[in-house]
This record gives structure tokens, C-alpha cells and sequence, in this order.
């Protein structure tokens, strides 16, 4: 679904154009014949025939990777070591310490590790990737309550949407008129990712953000849009207009240099009690889908806590637009050749 997701939006790139397409079990077929689940594929690609995942058979400038994680495990490495720079969201590499985790508005310097990683792997290529798409949901909003306010405790449920699972990844009977209050392996991503991600990059390593994450992750009959609520133990107190000022007045450097896929405000606030919602705010702001919003912000009980609702689209914002906007940053700060 999400390299669904990626032809969809790189049809319409105004720097990008897709060279090849490759798979497993489709290859040999015609890009229209393999596409399903999202739609019709770009006519102008419809007769695009799909490759093995051979760093010899394509001939690119950057690879987008949406593999399983086992296969991404395997097939990344090879296309880094061939000199590709590689742009993956699969969990297979994020963890490894000379690999950026990125997220274009909260830090792009890290970066900077690409060049620790060819020196330590002695490949030309690279590794770039992305966090999981419940990461991405509530980590977006919560970097500019850490970098005004300080934050040293997040209490994180997650409303996960189906298409978060795959075309085939959670049966009918299963969810339908039903919630599942766990999904594998998921609450360890969402706990662990943001210390990465907002850690310090320092003599080519990155130290984590001192914080504790908690959370509970379950998934919801929803077809589109991660729904999380979120309550962040702040370091100082903060008044509730205070923190919506913060996070609706945030940009990051996709907004300043005006990036093709970066919306002009990648958090955007809410005022009506009842929301955000998935039916009405998955593909809010200026590019459809790569917005977070935010709604519902209060004070907790407990001394410098506040409490938010944050939604995101999993397929854009949680996986290919966030891919894309990486590749754009790269682009613009001279990583690829």
C-alpha cells in the first residue's frame, strides 16, 4: 500500500522521476498489473515493468524502500554498498547507531551521520531512514513542547488505523466492529524511536533525549489516520494557549526552504472539542496528508502535564511523503550527486 502511495505522489514530483520499480512476487509484470488497494496507477507508468531488487538492473540517482523488514534487512544494505543512497521506512536499520532516523522538520542534522556511516561500512552509498508511522504522529507535535518547555515523561494510546497493517494485514472479521489492544511489536517502536530522533548529534554519534515514553497501541476499524492521545509531563508549566501557540506556530527547515512536499505549517491546531477526526482531518493543510493535526489540548491533573489528541496519515505523513521530504532535504543539502 505505501509503494502504492509513493508512485502517487512521485507521478506529480517536480524534481523526481521514477526510473524503475521492483518487487518479489510481481516481477516481470507491468506496474498496472501488480497495483492494487489505493486506486489506479499513473497512466504514464502503467506499462512500467517491475524488476527484481538487483542494485545492478537499475540505474537511479536514489532509492525510496518500503520493504518488509526482513527483506529490507538484506536488500538496502546491497544497494548502499552498490553507491545508491537509500531512503527506507522499514524498521530493518533504524536502530543502528550510524544510521539517521529522520524527520525533516525535527532533525535534519542528523544528517550528518551519512558521513560516519560510509567511513565505518566503506560503501558510497547510505542509509537514511524514517520512523514508524505512529512516530511520527505524536513526535512531530511533541518537539516543539521539548525544545520551549523541556518534556520528561510522555504517556502515549495509539487508535491505529487497518491500512497501518497492509492490504492483507488485519482480517474483516477480526476488526470489524471490534478494537485490538495490541499490535507486535509496536509500543517498543514508539517508546524508543523519539529519543533518537531528538537526541544530540555529537563527534558522529547521536545521544538520546533523556525521557521516558509510555504507551499502549491498538488498532481500530479506521481505514486511514493514526488517532493518538498524548500527555507530555513538561519540564516548567505552561498555560494551554501557550502550548497551542507553540505547536501551531512551528516550522521547521522543509518549510523554510519551501521544499515541494513540505506543508507550510506541518502541525496545524484545532479549536472544536470533538476533534481532530479521521473522516475530517487525515489529509488537512497544504499538501493532502503530510500535516499532523492537533485538538483537544488541556491541562492534566498531575503538576505540568498537558493532555492532546494528534492524527496523522499513516500512508503520507507516516511513511511515503515523510520518505519523499527526505529525499527532497537531501537533495537540497547536496547529499545526492
Amino acid at each position: 500500500m505505501v509503494g502504492q502511495i509513493y508512485v502517487q505522489m512521485l507521478s506529480r514530483h517536480p524534481w523526481f522521476e521514477i526510473r524503475a520499480v521492483t518487487g518479489n512476487t510481481s516481477v516481470g509484470k507491468t506496474l498496472a498489473e501488480a497495483y492494487r488497494g489505493r486506486g489506479h496507477v499513473p497512466e504514464k507508468y502503467a506499462e512500467l515493468e517491475v524488476l527484481p531488487s538487483d542494485p545492478s538492473r537499475i540505474d537511479a540517482d536514489l532509492v525510496f524502500s518500503c520493504l518488509p523488514t526482513k527483506a529490507a534487512r538484506e536488500v538496502e544494505p546491497r544497494f548502499a554498498e552498490a553507491g545508491f543512497p537509500v531512503v527506507s521506512d522499514s524498521s530493518a536499520h533504524r536502530y543502528q547507531p550510524d544510521v539517521p532516523l529522520i524527520i525533516p522538520e525535527v532533525n535534519p542534522e542528523h544528517l550528518g551521520l551519512i558521513e560516519t556511516q560510509r567511513r565505518q561500512r566503506r560503501w558510497d552509498g547510505f542509509i537514511v531512514t524514517t520512523p514508524n508511522c505512529t512516530t511520527v504522529g505524536f513526535a512531530l507535535p511533541l518537539k516543539p513542547l521539548v525544545d520551549r518547555y523541556g518534556v520528561r515523561y510522555v504517556n502515549l494510546v495509539t487508535m491505529q488505523s487497518v491500512s497501518g497493517a497492509g492490504f492483507n494485514g488485519v482480517s474483516s472479521m477480526a476488526i470489524m466492529s471490534n478494537i485490538i489492544p495490541y499490535i507486535e511489536g509496536e509500543e517498543a517502536k514508539v517508546a524508543d524511536e523519539p529519543r533518537k530522533i531528538m537526541g544530540t548529534l555529537q563527534d558522529g554519534e547521536v545521544r538520546p533525549l533523556d525521557i521516558v515514553i509510555d504507551a499502549t497501541c491498538t488498532r481500530v476499524p479506521t481505514l486511514v489516520g493514526h488517532l493518538e492521545v498524548v500527555q507530555a509531563e513538561l519540564n516548567r508549566e505552561a498555560t494551554v494557549e501557550e502550548v497551542a501557540e507553540t505547536l501551531g506556530g512551528f516550522i521547521g527547515l522543509p518549510q523554510q526552504l519551501e521544499l515541494p512536499t513540505a506543508p507550510r505549517r506541518p502541525i496545524n491546531v484545532v479549536q472544536e472539542e470533538d476533534r481532530p477526526q479521521p473522516r475530517l482531518d487525515t489529509d488537512a493543510g497544504s499538501i493532502p496528508g503530510m500535516t499532523v493535526t492537533v485538538g483537544r489540548i488541556r491541562r492534566g491533573r498531575r503538576p505540568n502535564t498537558v493532555i492532546f489528541v494528534s492524527l496523522s496519515n499513516n500512508l503520507v505523513r507516516g511513511a511515503a511523503g515523510s520518505a519523499i521530504l527526505t529525499g527532497e532535504l537531501l537533495h537540497v543539502t547536496g547529499w545526492l550527486r
